[in-house]
């Protein structure tokens, strides 16, 4: 499987990674709704996934209460040392007041416990799942570094935020002479374009790596269920935020087509998975499974290809509609902004 750079830093990862929000064998009921995948379950998904060249393993501290670290730590065993290995902090881990957030309290004993649960001695990638209004930003880069220079850490990135608030970061940690974040891991898909906005963009301009999750929105572009249910999904995980009904089942629509032409059998999946693997600024989609057919059909992306007109017409049935600034730059000052055309 292809690997690239993640940013401008020599971390290398598959095009195609492992989500593990469905490693849960407890009675974790936020969780569980994404799926029960216990430990014998995810033991052959990561093999299935290593063996197919997926070199990136996400998960985080509060998928399952910290359950889904401590499955995927024990799947991985010796192989951790072959992969990529990414967790997140900040969201509620206990009921005090310093066990949630971005504060350097929580993050290092976040760490040391995701160190515990992941079974390793270090975390390639360590990620804050959220922004915190509440600490200041040079408090939370500080501590990241800190867990950088101790060993603990490789890598750091961000997850969920506003490209603002990506771009400040960067700009606080250049300014003080800290690691700064290498990814964003952003919400991206056929179905929510939303990224290309500015997230994407900023990304590209700042060298900073882009790691997608949900790419198939909850299941609704693998055209596997029916309307009820898609829609059913994409309301409970919060998924239809901003999205035209209409226009998400005239993209199936565009994809189920699509998959019926040609010589080589691609399903819907496949190919809303390749065309996200082709877009711009997009290091790795992350990809999510209940079982290793589940799994074994994400992987088959990496494996296919679109043509031309393929992605064009994908692009045309989920495009997005022109906003501001976009518009004046358009209308203003086309000729030197040409990548507004």
């Amino acid at each position: 499987m292809e690997q690239r750079l993640i940013g401008r830093t020599g971390l290398q990862c598959s095009v195609i990674g492992l989500g593990t929000m469905t490693f849960n064998d407890s009675d974790d009921t936020r969780y569980g709704a994404f799926g029960q995948t216990g430990q014998a379950e995810a033991g052959r998904l990561v093999s299935l996934a290593i063996d197919h060249g997926v070199t990136l393993f996400d998960t985080s501290d509060n998928y399952a209460n910290g359950r889904s670290e401590e499955i995927l730590g024990q799947a991985l065993g010796p192989k951790r040392k072959d992969i990529v290995l990414t967790t997140k902090a900040f969201g509620r881990t206990g009921r005090g007041a310093h066990d949630i957030g971005l504060s350097r309290r929580h993050l290092i004993a976040a760490c040391e416990a995701s160190l515990k649960r992941l079974g390793t001695d270090w975390i390639d990638l360590y990620q804050i799942h959220n922004h915190d209004a509440l600490v200041p930003m040079e408090e939370t880069l500080r501590a990241l570094d800190d867990l950088v220079r101790s060993g603990k850490v490789r890598y750091i990135g961000c997850s969920n935020h506003y490209a603002w608030q990506m771009t400040k970061a960067l700009g606080i940690s250049a300014r003080l002479g800290l690691h700064a974040h290498i990814s964003q891991q952003i919400l991206y898909s056929l179905l929510y374009r939303h990224a290309e906005h500015e997230l994407i963009p900023a990304a590209m301009d700042q060298g900073v790596g882009s790691l997608i999750y949900s790419p198939l929105a909850q299941g609704y572009l693998t055209g596997k269920f029916t309307e009820r249910e898609k829609e059913g999904r994409l309301v409970a995980t919060n998924q239809l935020a901003g999205v035209d009904t209409e226009k998400a089942r005239a993209i199936v629509s565009v994809l189920d087509t699509i998959s019926r032409e040609g010589d080589v059998p691609r399903t819907l999946g496949q190919l809303a998975l390749r065309w996200l693997i082709d877009r711009p600024g997009v290091t790795s989609v992350i990809v999510g499974a209940r079982d290793e057919a589940q799994l074994a059909d994400n992987l088959g992306a990496a494996r296919i290809a679109l043509s031309v007109d393929e992605t064009n017409r994908l692009d045309t049935a989920s495009v997005l509609a022109a906003w501001y600034p976009q518009t004046a730059q358009r209308i203003f000052h086309r000729e030197r902004n040409p990548r507004e055309e």
